[in-house]
């Protein structure tokens, strides 16, 4: 159970602590921010409100704890992470009830999300042994003009303090893709979780502390955006900021200045369908890829584009298998589950109504219960509607009939969001001319997007992001390079 057994003491009362050097603490401020259950839309957890002053001294200590964190031996911070990650699935059950009852995410799903990241945790591990184990030798005769008198030795070295934000969907992974890739690389890790999702990060924080990390090295501090939002992302102790999320990315990188950014900021991934496509494979997927997680995810399917041959029999199959989907509360597995808040249905509830009023084929009756939202597809959707170019995340699912595979390509790239895209056909040659003409950083063939596997490069183009994340690229960014040049008296070759 949640904020029992072994997490007993990250929970005072009804309210979880924030973690910083080491101790769970309450804030000075006695306030607690409620966290609503989807299901039920009524408060589940509480979680510290903290403050901009426990926000400085969480720094301080972050900036001191890093400096001795970076002389640990690489094989030291991988052992912590082993250690990390055996824990994270051990304990994996109360954090997948948390998953549940703060995102509604189903329960399998949930325990999914938990064991995925303990995987990561340890593929970072050994990844970042060889990567930082690694340095380069240069040699100055190997550019035109000069002598063999200067030897560049070059290796990485960490950032400093690394902020990290995950977001509400996949709130212990997303934040483990963070954490692992900073701690490998020496720096040490402020933590800003979502405010749903914050009990399961502070649970999965308590993993790495019972894996016996240095006091203040990981820290987890709790609150309202408003209060202390700006506050960490312009504070000038961060070093490196790494954010999942929406527009709030983009305000954060326009305040940043110089400091490094890694950041996904979602989506309006484009399914291309062309007439040679397997429309059964094609139809699954785009239903795993638009309703899995009620389609709470950057990479779901956000907007079919089917060419107008095979459009009829393509609406049909999907159809079909929308009308198989269960619908109702996570405890129970349901495929559809309700979305994270009440002001998010409502969001998606516009789109639907702009979509209705355009004259859209609704495949299924609208309908809504609180947060719950029955999955829907949108047939004969136009340019002129919200749906066409807007995120929904949820359950609902657009279909553009295109009469060219230009005219799919131009709108995937009409799109202020470039994150992935998908191509069914089974011409590779023809895929290959698509892929490469659609201005997304990731493009599946055959297959419904997706972030994974971890180790995977994943970045976005456009409004979708700064960077590129996946295990290795997360490593490199959270360091910089740092040579020292030899210069030599006198020219020198090997075995001359």
């Amino acid at each position: 159970m949640a904020g029992t057994g072994v997490f007993e003491e990250i929970l005072e009362g009804e309210v979880y602590k924030y973690y910083s050097d080491g101790e769970w603490k309450k804030s000075s401020s006695g306030k607690a921010v409620n966290i609503v259950n989807p299901t039920t839309r009524k408060t589940h957890f509480k979680v510290q409100a903290c403050t901009q002053e426990e926000v400085n001294q969480v720094m301080e200590i972050a900036k001191s704890a890093q400096k001795a964190w970076a002389k640990t031996p690489l094989w030291k911070r991988a052992e912590l992470l082993h250690k990390a990650a055996a824990l994270l699935k051990e304990h994996k059950a109360p954090i997948a009830e948390c998953l549940v009852k703060e995102i509604a995410k189903p329960a399998k799903d949930s325990v999914t999300e938990v064991v995925r990241s303990g995987d990561l945790i340890s593929y970072c591990a050994e990844e970042g042994v060889r990567l930082l184990g690694e340095g380069k030798f240069l040699v100055s005769d190997s550019f035109p003009g000069n002598e063999r008198t200067k030897y560049c030795l070059s290796s990485k070295v960490p950032l400093g303090v690394v902020l990290a934000i995950p977001p509400f969907n996949y709130p212990v992974n997303l934040a483990v893709s963070k954490i692992a890739p900073a701690l490998i690389a020496g720096n040490s890790l402020v933590l800003k979780p979502p405010t749903q999702g914050a009990v399961s990060c502070l649970h999965m924080v308590h993993c790495f502390h019972l894996a016996g990390f240095p006091k203040g090295l990981i820290s987890c501090v709790t609150g309202k955006g408003s209060e202390i939002g700006d506050f960490l992302t312009m504070h000038p102790g961060v070093n490196c900021i790494s954010f999942t999320g929406g527009d709030t990315g983009i305000a954060i990188s326009k305040k940043a200045g110089m400091v490094p950014l890694q950041m996904e900021l979602g989506g309006k991934d484009a399914c291309i369908v062309l007439e040679d496509a397997d429309v059964d494979l094609a139809a699954a997927n785009i239903v795993k890829g638009g309703f899995s997680y009620s389609g709470q995810r950057c990479t779901a399917v956000k907007v079919v584009l089917v060419t107008e041959l095979i459009a009829d029999d393509l609406v049909a199959k999907v159809n079909a298998k929308v009308a198989k989907l269960t619908v109702g509360p996570p405890e129970d597995d349901c495929d559809i589950t309700p979305v994270v808040s009440e002001s998010s249905a409502n969001f998606i509830e516009g789109l639907v109504m702009d979509a209705k009023e355009k004259g859209a084929t609704f495949c299924q009756p609208y309908k809504r219960e609180g947060n719950l939202i029955w999955p829907l597809l949108l047939d004969n959707v136009r340019p002129d509607m919200r749906i066409a170019w807007e995120e929904p995340f949820g359950p609902l699912l657009p279909v553009i009939r295109i009469s060219t595979v230009e005219e799919g390509i131009h709108h995937c790239n009409a799109s202020n969001f470039g994150l992935q895209g998908c191509v069914f056909t089974r011409d590779i040659n023809k895929a290959m001319l698509i892929s490469d003409a659609m201005e997304t950083g990731t493009v599946q063939i055959n297959s419904a997007p997706a972030r994974g596997p971890d180790h995977f490069p994943f970045q976005g183009l456009k409004d979708s992001g700064i960077g590129s994340q996946g295990i290795t690229n997360s490593i490199n960014m959270m360091t910089k390079v740092k040579t020292t040049v030899i210069n030599l008296p006198t020219p020198s070759y090997t075995m001359g």
